[in-house]
């Protein structure tokens, strides 16, 4: 039997994780970016594993990631026969993903407040 060292979220990543919940990411989501920020590297085995994330899960949340252009995909060819793995990464750093996110935020509230504005003089 062989031994399989893969990380863990701990206690700041699931912070990590709930904290983007909070501002609208989705949960796998929001678990796959805390995972990956503290890994150079993982597989959608390391993600489903680490992450606390069933397969199509990693799936939905990889492609989303792939959406926003914030993580890099490469296959690793296994010894012997099958698929290649592939292994992702952060293609930007996290505190760039963070000022994104927090860019999109101001957008978002900037709209809100507009329309509150607008509402306001509709209802003179």
């Amino acid at each position: 039997m062989k031994t399989l060292d893969i990380k863990q979220l701990d206690t700041k990543e699931e912070e990590i994780a709930d904290a983007l919940m909070a501002i609208g990411i989705s949960r796998n989501v929001a678990r796959a970016l805390s995972y990956l920020q503290n890994v150079d590297k993982a597989t959608s085995i390391d993600l489903e594993r680490g992450a606390s994330l069933r397969q199509p899960e990693v799936s939905v949340a990889i492609k989303q990631l792939k959406v926003n252009d914030w993580i890099s995909e490469q296959e690793e060819k296994k010894p012997g026969k099958g698929r290649p793995h592939k292994i992702y990464s952060l293609k930007i750093g996290f505190n760039d993903i963070i000022s994104h996110l927090e860019k999109q935020q101001k957008k978002s509230v900037d709209n809100t407040h507009k329309k509150l504005e607008r509402l306001k003089e509709l209802g003179k």
